[in-house]
């Protein structure tokens, strides 16, 4: 049975139901027919006996001569003969039997058990069992014409057993079930056909296949992967997706907002377009997600999430930039280093032992300074390691970086941490050293401000670099947007604009062409 195709097995299974059906309605058809024939025959039996009673020959014979007696017999099988009954007996009251179709049993006592109330004068019919089969028989009183009982008349018809009804009806019979079995089976092939061509032509047990393998599928991925019909009930939920959300149990079927309140996938089926790289915060994790909506010939039944987990990978990512900041710093340090030493061995070489002294002191003590000021107001290494690569890189490049006195950073803002800093400061104060490029300004100065109370944190990074122009100020943040020819860029302020968005922050501009360019990022805190 699991060998045969759905085709096969729809056909047999309306096949199987067309002939209960038969079997159940013939039956009950064929109960209906025997009851009806049976109170037909009650009707013709009785009619039959009262005809035979009433008429006035058999009256007179029955208390006539022998030999009128005997004769009843004759008159009574034609009337028999005429009406169709299979037999017609008048007994005396001795219950002595004066007609019969077999002859040898005239003249003999009749010793049924259901005559008794015809010799009471009375009419009535009864079923009975006997040689012929069942019958039913009618009982009339004879009465003479001085309304005395003389007699009585059985008038009997067979009722048809089972085997002869169906013989009577086998015309009727073998069109109804030759109809319902052409025009079931033909039905039945055409839905089991139309059931085929709407599960691309396969067998369920291949359709419970793929559905399995499409769910360990899902569920093998390193991706986190949610999707939704239109009306918002969940159709894929896979594992990597229940870890990262801290989701348990089977919620296929659910509606996507009982289980995640803050989803958003939703509006994919609102908007109709899709969202790539979209950065979210959830359960400390950075996610980037990719929403887009499902659709099956044009029209969209509804929508899928995709996201990695990029914690990890940004943490590396930062971790190998802040490596590579640090790799620089000390380069352009020992460079620095290289040129005071020169300096300080050109001064001894002159004779100017005291002004190399004093020399020497002056650049500890700036250096020293620098680090005190870092160390006691900045309370995270990786922030006061990026600031103090930053000045030396200004240094080789003729820039003067300074750092605001009075800044200080306790703590992150919720949501954000040293990680997210890191990305917003470099890139800001990278972007400030390269508005200095193809600019002709001997006094080239970044400026760094970072102010913290119980209620805000402002970070701002001030240059008098190049200016913005007006025309390109709405595009800044959008990512491939670059006013450079060189490749991988654009993409520095659309990260410092996502971070500012989860850390719900606002980014203030001011710029003025060939004058400057000032960035202001306040966190509630």
């Amino acid at each position: 049975m699991k060998q045969l195709s759905i085709r096969w097995k729809i056909s047999a299974l309306i096949f199987f139901i067309v002939v209960f059906s038969l079997l159940i309605g013939g039956m009950i058809l064929i109960g209906n027919y025997i009851h009806t024939k049976e109170e037909e025959l009650q009707q013709r039996s009785l009619l039959t006996a009262r005809t035979v009673a009433e008429l006035p020959e058999i009256k007179k014979r029955i208390t006539g001569t022998q030999k009128e007696r005997q004769s009843i017999n004759e008159v009574v099988e034609r009337i028999r003969i005429i009406n169709g009954a299979d037999y017609i007996v008048v007994l005396d009251m001795e219950r002595t039997r004066l007609s019969h179709p077999v002859k040898r049993l005239i003249g003999l006592k009749s010793k049924g058990t259901d005559e008794g109330p015809a010799f009471a004068e009375h009419t009535y019919t009864s079923k009975a069992k006997g040689e012929i089969g069942t019958v039913i028989r009618a009982f009339a009183p004879i009465m003479s014409p001085q309304h005395k009982q003389i007699g009585v008349v059985i008038a009997a018809y067979k009722l048809p057993n089972f085997i002869e009804v169906l013989l009577t009806l086998k015309v009727e019979i073998i069109l109804t079930a030759s109809l319902s079995f052409l025009f079931g089976g033909w039905g039945a092939w055409l839905l089991a056909s139309h059931i085929k061509r709407q599960m691309f032509h396969l067998e369920p047990h291949e359709i419970a296949r793929l559905l399995v393998e499409r769910t360990e599928t899902f569920n093998a991925m390193h991706e986190g992967v949610i999707a939704i019909d239109t009306e918002e009930r969940i159709t894929i939920f896979n594992d990597k997706a229940k870890q990262m959300l801290g989701i348990h149990g089977d919620v296929i079927g659910k509606n996507i907002r009982s289980v995640i309140p803050d989803t958003h996938l939703p509006e994919i089926l609102q908007i109709n377009e899709p969202i790539y790289n979209k950065e979210l915060q959830v359960r400390n994790l950075n996610i980037v997600s990719n929403r887009i909506p499902i659709k099956v010939n044009n029209k969209t039944v509804g929508a899928v999430a995709i996201f990695q987990d990029r914690t990890e990978v940004k943490k590396l990512a930062e971790e190998l930039t802040g490596v590579k900041a640090f790799v620089n710093a000390l380069r352009v340090q020992n460079h620095e280093h290289m040129n005071k030493l020169h300096t300080i061995a050109g001064l001894i070489q002159l004779g100017h032992k005291e002004k190399a002294l004093e020399y020497v002191f002056q650049v500890t003590e700036e250096q020293e300074e620098i680090t005190r000021f870092l160390s006691k107001n900045i309370k995270d290494e990786s922030i006061s390691g990026l600031l103090l690569s930053k000045i030396s890189r200004g240094k080789e490049l003729g820039i003067q970086v300074t750092i605001d006195r009075h800044s200080q950073l306790k703590k992150f803002p919720k949501h954000l941490d040293h990680h997210d800093f890191v990305v917003i400061l470099g890139n800001l104060i990278e972007n400030a050293f390269d508005s200095f490029k193809n600019v002709d300004n001997p006094h080239k100065e970044v400026f760094i401000s970072i102010e913290q109370n119980d209620e805000i944190l402002s970070l701002s990074v001030e240059d008098n670099g190049c200016g913005i122009d007006e025309q390109h100020k709405p595009f800044i943040f959008e990512q491939g947007f670059s006013t450079k020819s060189t490749s991988n860029r654009g993409i520095g302020l659309y990260l410092v604009k996502q971070i500012v968005e989860k850390g719900n922050g606002t980014i203030q501009i001011q710029s003025e062409k060939d004058k400057g360019t000032t960035f202001i990022i306040t966190f509630d805190m």
